[in-house]
């Protein structure tokens, strides 16, 4: 395995480059090179035996939830891809640049903040280690931007404890370097990509002991490396589904404050009249899942959900459910849904395929996935 990521040493810091004897070539589009790495030997790791391989009990598969009443669409297909490195989630949630995609932090081998930086190359069905992150975190908001991967926020602890730091990852270079900081800390953020800007949207914030969601709403001017305010999410959530899409944000789902209070609401902003405005809401009400642009269609997967009163789980449910939203008929519909029902999944569209890596198999963080698929709709 990547030694820089994966034997538990300590994190190295800022402007590490790749290293090592045995390099493959990042996918020969003439960057650094990068070590490419196997697959998980078991698909499930315990968080609380340091990731030891886990088999899931039948009382944790019937959390498994797959029913949708949205309309039928064409159903598509999943297929199995190479598993993810080590079983990991709560990566929030993955990046697409340049054909690959970028998996940033998360839980994995026991702890919460960890500084994983995984690549995927979907043409040689492959994973490789890129340089980690400075600082290890969970809950990242990641998204890729003219060569440049960007990594802001998260939590330092389980879910919560949240920090302002934010990074840059230059794909020529395999090399992080910090940026302006967040004007405020929070993590479970989603950061989206729109007219040169790069927006983070809601989130968590401390203090810790309540965790509560943010409608908190900043783009970050690159150029500048400066933050400016825009109009907050009228909501305030997170665990969001967020994409750019023909000039607008859209944010879908997500929970205020716990995954007990999951919703389904739609808004979508307006950047010439700095507003937001509802949509359609998502039929499936759920946090944690992924969020993607495909076919001009905005695919949603996986998520959690459940009610705990007390320390008593009275229901628990990891989403399988895979709907689409058409935003010229303000209108959704279902597909076939995941094989492995997941959330805090690494999610992207490459190609004609939506690759949906790793996430917690049960609800909470108690085990991670190494499971990767991929859908299609052929």
């Amino acid at each position: 395995m990547h030694r820089r990521q994966f034997n538990g040493l300590a994190i190295l810091g800022l402007g590490t480059a790749a290293s090592g004897s045995a390099l493959a070539q990042h996918a020969g589009h003439g960057g650094p090179a990068l070590e490419a790495l196997p697959s998980s030997p078991a698909p499930f790791g315990a968080l609380a035996q340091n990731g030891a391989p886990h088999h899931l009990t039948a009382q944790q598969e019937a959390q498994r939830f797959f029913e949708s009443n949205a309309p039928e669409g064409p159903a598509g297909r999943w297929e199995t891809r190479a598993e993810m490195p080590i079983p990991r989630s709560e990566m929030a949630w993955a990046t697409a640049a340049e054909g690959r995609m970028h998996v940033v932090g998360g839980y994995g081998e026991g702890q919460f903040n960890r500084a994983y930086h995984t690549v995927y190359d979907p043409a040689g069905d492959r994973w490789y280690g890129a340089a980690p992150l400075p600082r290890g975190a969970n809950h990242i908001a990641v998204v890729a931007d003219r060569g440049q991967v960007y990594a802001l926020g998260g939590f330092i602890e389980q879910n919560r404890a949240c920090d302002n730091k934010a990074f840059r990852y230059d794909l020529t270079e395999d090399r992080w370097r910090e940026i302006a900081p967040l004007p405020r800390p929070r993590g479970a953020a989603s950061a989206v990509v729109l007219d040169g800007r790069i927006h983070l949207v809601g989130g968590a914030t401390d203090p810790a002991a309540e965790r509560a969601s943010v409608g908190w709403h900043e783009a970050y001017d690159p150029a500048a490396d400066r933050w400016e305010l825009r109009r907050a999410l009228p909501a305030a959530r997170d665990h969001v589904g967020c994409v750019s899409h023909d000039g607008r944000i859209h944010v879908v789902g997500g929970r205020f404050n716990t995954f007990q209070y999951n919703t389904g609401l739609h808004h979508v902003y307006l950047p010439d009249r700095d507003t937001w405005e509802e949509r359609a809401p998502l039929p499936t009400p759920r946090s944690g899942h992924g969020m993607v642009l495909y076919r001009g269609r905005m695919f949603c997967m996986g998520g959690e959900g459940g009610i705990i009163e007390r320390g008593q789980t009275l229901e628990a449910r990891v989403f399988g459910q895979m709907e689409s939203y058409d935003p010229a008929t303000d209108s959704w519909q279902r597909h076939a849904p995941m094989i492995t029902p997941r959330h805090a999944v690494g999610a992207t569209a490459i190609g004609d395929w939506i690759y949906v890596a790793g996430g917690g198999a049960v609800l909470g963080g108690a085990v991670q996935s190494a499971v990767h698929e991929a859908f299609t709709l052929g």
